[in-house]
């Protein structure tokens, strides 16, 4: 019946426009620091069988084929895209980019970890290592204090800082930054402020030193840009918007059924 088709197009209309909210999401964040982007999968929902496969006919006969139909589609999940993102140049000596697997650890404001791949980070008043953000200051982990009157510093792609003081030439360590990583990375939860949590979809968090055990390297003035490209999520939306019209056309020629339908006279 056209009800039957008034369903099924207008849930293909939901996961497109829901599609179409990932997509927006993913366009408004091409500029935001290691930003990753998300893709929305779709999958056919229940079938109504009148025939099943394998059934004798009138004759006796074993069908080839059965008959059924669908009943729509429906948004199975939004997957996270972790591919390395394009690293930017930067003058700040502490701003840093993960080339290859790993997040950068900080503590949220409920004392709970985060990961991020957002390296912008400054010195708060007390000479610690936190991430740059006017709303919330996350201090960074393993926890890093530099001397404000502190002097050339560098950061090795192993993690290793170290600064030099006014008046001297002798480098100082101020400790090792250790990147984590986690068996399903699609499985974290993102918080918001470029921020991922642990899971039990995530699996626990293993931690190590930057260039070892397959964990990424660390690049001091430079920042991963987010790895959403543009061109292709402008041609994905302009997909998507005619996937929601063909939809929406769906509807239109249900109604029209059911309007010659509810018309209908006896004579």
């Amino acid at each position: 019946m056209s009800l039957r088709s008034l369903h099924s197009a207008a849930s293909g209309m939901q996961a497109n426009n829901f599609k179409l909210d990932v997509i927006a999401n993913n366009i408004a964040n091409a500029g935001t620091t290691g930003y990753k982007k998300s893709r929305a999968n779709f999958e056919d929902v229940f079938y109504e069988h009148f025939k099943l496969p394998g059934q004798l006919d009138a004759s006796g006969s074993m069908t080839p084929i059965g008959k059924s139909v669908g009943l729509g589609t429906k948004v199975s999940g939004t997957q996270l895209d972790f591919t390395q993102g394009s690293l930017k140049v930067t003058d700040g000596q502490l701003d840093l980019a993960i080339t290859g697997e790993g997040f950068f650890q900080v503590v949220n404001p409920d004392s709970s970890t985060g990961y991020t791949r957002n390296g912008a980070f400054t010195l708060n008043t007390n000479g610690q290592l936190v991430l740059a953000s006017g709303d919330v200051g996350r201090l960074v982990l393993p926890n890093i204090t530099i001397p404000v009157d502190a002097q050339d510093i560098s950061i090795g792609g192993d993690g290793q800082i170290f600064y030099r003081t006014a008046g001297t030439n002798t480098l100082t360590n101020a400790g090792q930054l250790q990147l984590t990583r986690f068996t399903n990375q699609g499985g974290l939860l993102q918080i918001g402020d470029s921020i991922y949590t642990e899971t039990d979809a995530s699996g626990a968090p293993v931690t190590g030193t930057p260039g070892t055990n397959g964990f990424g390297q660390i690049r001091q003035n430079f920042l991963e840009e987010s790895n959403v490209e543009p061109v292709k999520e402008l041609v994905d939306l302009i997909q998507t918007q005619r996937n929601f019209e063909l939809n929406s056309q769906v509807v239109q020629a249900a109604d029209q059924a059911l309007q010659l339908i509810a018309n209908l006279r006896r004579f």
